[in-house]
């Protein structure tokens, strides 16, 4: 007689070498080597369902997948962090397994996302892979009148990849700002939910402002105007990171009790 137990696995990588999160056809990827190293440790198929997507080279500080795990003839259900981190490339983490309700879903409960993207002007080593070079230092004040301009706005078709397959292109940003770093540069970003490689349209986009090559008012014909082609130029994967996610539920020993 099985029984089945619904764990959330927090989980952070280094996207670098991965095709994204999503399992991809003659490609390799995050969700792809944590599907077989969890078949392997608990012997049964398993198949996570993930937050959400990350692009190819894409970066998470924060991630979450849940899962479904069968306990056969009342056998305890072997979930261990460290065996689990020990079947995984040193470039995937796990951070946490946490049993819940089995209701709760990782990608459908997420209330929001969180992400930052980082650049820096200078050339060193250990940022090489990890945040985007940048020659020429551009106006952070504008670009941030620019990033509060794109606030003001719901539908993000025009910094969205076309032929995507999601029934609206509405999201609801509630931060969009520039910050100085020891090194570098930051946009940190946070909304309910993100189209396909958005944020990097987004952070192209505002560098075109910051390079002074529009005023940041042009941002509200580019909105409006609902078309990809006229926002900026996606900028590199590498600086991009997945930071946080939030739940409408507190994760530490959700579904214990029942």
């Amino acid at each position: 007689m099985a029984n089945t137990q619904r764990y959330f696995i927090e989980l952070a990588y280094d996207g670098t070498k991965y095709h994204g999160w999503q399992v991809q056809q003659n490609a390799v990827s995050v969700q792809e080597l944590l599907n077989k190293a969890l078949s392997t440790l608990l012997r049964q198929p398993i198949e996570t369902t993930g937050c959400g997507r990350t692009d190819t080279g894409v970066h998470a500080k924060e991630y979450f997948a849940h899962i479904d795990v069968e306990s056969i003839d009342h056998r305890p259900w072997t979930m261990d962090k460290r065996s689990l981190n020990a079947l995984l490339p040193h470039d995937i983490a796990i951070k946490n397994i946490i049993a819940v309700y089995p209701e709760a879903h990782a990608r459908f409960d997420a209330t929001l996302r969180s992400y930052e993207y980082h650049i820096h002007f200078e050339k060193y080593p250990f940022l090489h892979g990890y945040s985007w070079l940048l020659r020429d230092r551009p106006n952070l004040e504008l670009m941030n009148q620019a990033a509060a301009i794109i606030m003001e706005y719901s539908d993000f078709s025009c910094f969205s990849k076309s032929n995507t397959q999601v029934k609206t292109n509405n999201c609801k940003i509630v931060k969009a700002k520039w910050e100085q770093t020891e090194k570098g540069i930051v946009f940190k970003i946070s909304a309910d939910r993100f189209l396909r490689n958005m944020v990097r349209a987004i952070v192209g986009t505002l560098l075109s402002v910051g390079k002074g090559e529009m005023l940041p008012e042009g941002i509200h014909d580019i909105i409006q105007s609902k078309n990809r082609s006229k926002a900026g130029t996606s900028v590199p994967a590498c600086g991009l990171y997945l930071t946080e996610i939030k739940y409408p539920y507190p994760l530490i020993g959700v579904g214990l009790d029942r």
